[in-house]
């Protein structure tokens, strides 16, 4: 993770980890908000307005108050811009004011409460290590994944409990990878335990509930290790201070040093940056973004919400990890990204990088903890830490707080190629002064990987091809297999 150093002891960290290895997303520019279309959902009278993810997340919370039993979850329509409430009956006066309010309200079978009530059921019946369960609105089902380890009897098992629901109720596929935590593996911030040297990412700098800088980062990490360092054999500048995990999976990591400052920002890579100005909650079907350590920046849409996944536990024989709540999407992660920052593309922090299957070749499910949750839980409000600059907060009731005027340039586009294992040259890059809007036309970006890297930090520890021959700082290959990709969509 670069570091800059600046006057009065003020550290810009580069959130969310170091320059992008082989970033494969453009951060495109924002909708239009908010305009009325004469499109017609079918069967559905009223216009829809055309709103921004954020938006539309807003808009889904105030309706699924209004709707009360008729809610039966609600997901954002990408191609059009339109937010999709799914209802199952209840007041027409109340439906027609949600289409008023610029939905499109779409009728279905099962409702919210259903739905949980089937969820509670897979949770009593089948909490099985490498399965999971989501709601998905788009399907109105609880999507159930098992991953390649269920087999046999567990598979019976699983396959009995999800046709006990009855028909229309759920869904059940296999994945070809197993769920596990994204820890080890990337150079965002390390730890020493017994077991050897942990590794995970950063997520989003906050101020903690007593004023003093911190960052989140996943609750799996936290448990793991209680100290971390900015560099692979470096001294400490920061210690745990709230960790959740099983249950949730987010941790508070306090800084050190009180005069730490830390910016609300993403650095996506190659000296571009997004600001954070606010906490968000995930819709399904909106399009994200992850930065993580090991694999860099990635985007994908959101599948599901409040989902239960059983990892199996690694410090347990035979037991199970249950996390609950997590977010769902498509977007891939891999060993080290844990913990780093899942937003939108107009500065919502959304989610801390939990587990999943798969990687970033073959693809696969991967799970957030819900940044809301964390901030609610741990008492911790996003914007810059320290004892000056821009007063903590800043002027958005504290949980918005961007980067304040000293804090310009935060990213470190000095940082060694030796600290970003092996990271692509990424020549032709876009203006990084450039806000997330205005970086449609990003670069080329198709230089292969730097060969002046040094080897220096990396001691055999630079991402491989998912071959990881060790836990830990232990992990065979070097540079990223991503190198030199261009910055394109990868979905």
């Amino acid at each position: 993770m670069s570091h800059k150093r600046m006057p009065k002891r003020k550290v810009a960290i580069a959130v969310g980890g170091v320059a992008a290895l082989g970033a494969a997303a453009i951060l495109l520019p924002n909708a239009n908000a908010s305009q009325d279309h004469g499109n017609q959902a079918a069967g559905v009278t009223g216009s829809a307005k055309t709103l921004k993810a954020t938006q539309a997340s807003n808009l889904a919370a105030q309706l699924e108050k209004a709707l009360g039993d008729a809610a039966a979850g609600s997901y954002y329509d990408g191609a059009k811009q339109q937010l999709v409430v799914n209802v199952v009956s209840g007041d027409n006066n109340v439906i027609a004011q949600a289409k008023k309010a610029g939905a499109v309200v779409r009728q279905v079978k099962n409702s919210t409460r259903a739905l949980k009530s089937a969820a509670g059921t897979l949770k009593t019946k089948a909490t099985i290590p490498g399965t999971s369960w989501a709601v998905d609105p788009r399907t109105d089902k609880i999507l159930v994944t098992a991953d390649s380890t269920v087999t046999g009897a567990k598979w019976n098992r699983l396959q009995s409990t999800v046709q006990s629901l009855g028909s229309g109720m759920a869904t059940l596929k296999k994945s070809a990878g197993s769920f596990k935590t994204f820890v080890s593996g990337g150079d965002a911030i390390f730890s020493q335990t017994q077991q050897g040297g942990v590794r995970c990412s950063l997520g989003f700098n906050v101020t903690a509930s007593d004023g003093s800088p911190a960052f989140l980062t996943a609750g799996h990490c936290g448990v793991a290790a209680k100290d971390w360092s900015d560099s692979q054999n470096g001294q400490p500048i920061a210690s745990v201070d709230q960790a959740k995990f099983p249950g949730n999976d987010f941790s508070l990591v306090k800084y050190t040093d009180a005069n730490t400052q830390a910016p609300s920002e993403v650095n996506t890579g190659n000296g571009q940056t997004v600001q954070i100005t606010q906490a968000a909650d995930a819709t399904v079907g909106e399009t994200v973004f992850r930065m993580g350590s090991t694999t860099g920046l990635h985007d994908g849409q959101v599948t599901g919400l409040d989902a239960t996944v059983n990892f199996a536990s690694e410090t347990n024989p035979g037991g199970t990890d249950t996390v609950n709540g997590l977010i769902q999407t498509n977007v891939c992660a891999e060993p080290g990204d844990s913990g780093g920052s899942l937003f939108t593309q107009d500065g919502g922090a959304v989610g801390l990088t939990s587990g999943g299957s798969g990687d970033c070749t073959s693809g696969g499910e991967t799970f957030f903890q819900p940044v809301t949750a964390a901030l609610q839980a741990t008492g911790a409000t996003l914007g810059n830490g320290g004892n000056g600059g821009n007063g903590g907060n800043g002027g958005n009731g504290g949980n918005a707080g961007n980067g304040a005027g000293d804090q310009s340039g935060s990213a470190d586009p000095s940082a060694s190629a030796g600290d970003q294992s092996g990271a692509g040259d990424q020549s032709g890059s876009a203006d990084p002064s450039a806000s997330a809007g205005d970086q449609s036309g990003a670069g080329d970006q198709s230089g292969a990987a730097d060969p002046s890297a040094s080897a220096g930090d990396q001691s055999g520890n630079g991402v491989g091809t998912g071959e990881q021959s060790g836990s830990g700082s232990d992990q065979s290959g070097a540079g990223s297999p991503n190198d030199g990709s261009s910055l394109t969509s990868t979905r």
